[in-house]
């Protein structure tokens, strides 16, 4: 995410903001709500930070339903852990990490919501506790080079036979 993130801050200290024909500025989340560009995806961060949780759900399902977006997956999906915006629903979270992990990306956030969801396995986090299929998921994306993966299938290793 860090790619994202040097992204977001970039579009937030630009100097020169244009303005559309409802006033907002380009850079702001707000122009991209109902926006068919991809780069909304990015902006339902700054929704989210912002308190805007409704725009920013209405933007991650929205590049969920379009595109597939993993990285909304993510989002939305924490968005659903912490009842933050929607109500919690450890089960949708999960769901959204399931899908995120089953899919492919360029950006490598599949190997992110691998992570989650062996871990929502583990611990039975929004789903039934499976151990040996969190260790599938977690080795994956150990294997993929996502450290706390790693770190998090040793102490499960360790713990279980």
């Amino acid at each position: 995410m860090p790619r994202y993130a040097l992204l977001l801050a970039l579009l937030f200290t630009a100097s020169v903001q244009a303005q559309d024909s409802q006033g907002e500025s380009d850079l702001s989340y707000k122009a991209y709500v109902h926006s068919d560009k991809r780069i909304k995806c990015l902006y339902g961060y700054a929704a989210d930070k912002t308190g805007d949780h409704a725009a920013a759900v209405a933007i991650f399902e929205d590049c969920i339903r379009r595109w597939n977006d993993v990285y909304s997956m993510i989002w939305l999906a924490q968005l659903y852990e912490t009842g933050i915006g929607v109500p919690k629903d450890e089960a949708q979270a999960t769901a959204l990490m399931r899908r995120g992990a089953h899919a492919h990306d360029d950006a490598a956030y599949a190997r992110l919501a691998r992570y989650h969801y062996g871990v929502a396995l583990a611990e039975g986090r929004g789903t039934p506790r499976d151990i040996p299929q969190a260790k599938t998921w977690l080795r994956q994306a150990a294997q993929e080079g996502v450290r706390e993966a790693a770190d998090y299938l040793c102490r499960l290793e360790s713990a279980t036979p």
